[in-house]
């Protein structure tokens, strides 16, 4: 009996051991498959780059803040664009041929929005260190009002110069036509390469320190200028 027993018992318990080790290497597979996953995910991501764009995983193939110009547009003769001085002299934008040029337009009383925009690029132009020589900046008054004496004696150093506002949007806001163009003017600011081509836009409301961060690029990666 008590062999008898045994075996039965035996017999019963073995069906519930053959069942529980199936389950027990079940468990131990998940590592293995989180594993797995980790190592396919960079491919699948890739995959989807690649061959789906409007998934949002390729990058831009850039990374400056402002807009490139394209096609660059070459700065106007004296002729096309006349310029004068506060005190009335003549001046000639070509002058400036050789330097990387910050610009900024606005009508001469300079509202707060003009003050921000003399404040970045001054700023962006004083942090450059060795490199501030290779930066001129130019205020272009669009009408004949007078300045006041605070933004003179704020902003000393950039070149104020008047300016038709027709023929300055016919340059810096040339994709915009009659009015618009005008009324972008005091939006957006830009930067003119040595060679003497307007080449960025900077958006309206611009971040101070990209557009710092942005002419920090163009000095380290030009050979002009």
């Amino acid at each position: 009996m008590i062999t008898h027993e045994t075996h039965r018992s035996t017999a019963f318990q073995t069906p519930g051991s053959s069942q529980a080790k199936p389950a027990k290497a079940n468990r131990s597979m998940w590592p293995l498959y989180a594993i797995l996953l980790m190592a396919l995910a960079p491919v699948v991501a890739a995959f989807l780059a690649y061959f789906m764009p409007q998934s949002g995983l390729r990058p831009d193939g850039h990374n400056n803040y402002g807009r490139i110009l394209d096609p660059q547009r070459p700065m106007p003769g004296a002729q096309a664009l006349p310029l004068t001085t506060l005190q009335g002299q003549p001046f000639n934008l070509e002058s400036l041929r050789g330097q990387w040029v910050l610009i900024s337009a606005d009508t001469a009383a300079c509202p707060e929005s003009c003050v921000r925009k003399l404040f970045i690029l001054r700023n962006s132009h004083a942090s450059q260190g060795k490199n501030v020589e290779r930066l001129s900046r130019v205020w272009f008054v669009t009408d004949d009002g007078a300045v006041p004496q605070t933004v003179l004696d704020a902003y000393a150093g950039t070149h104020m110069l008047r300016a038709d506002p027709a023929a300055l949007a016919a340059f810096l806001t040339a994709e915009h036509s009659g009015q618009q163009g005008i009324d972008a003017l005091r939006d957006h600011m830009w930067i003119i390469d040595p060679l003497g081509n307007l080449m960025m836009e900077f958006p309206p409301n611009a971040d101070p320190i990209e557009v710092r961060d942005d002419i920090v690029k163009l000095l380290k990666r030009s050979r002009i200028g």
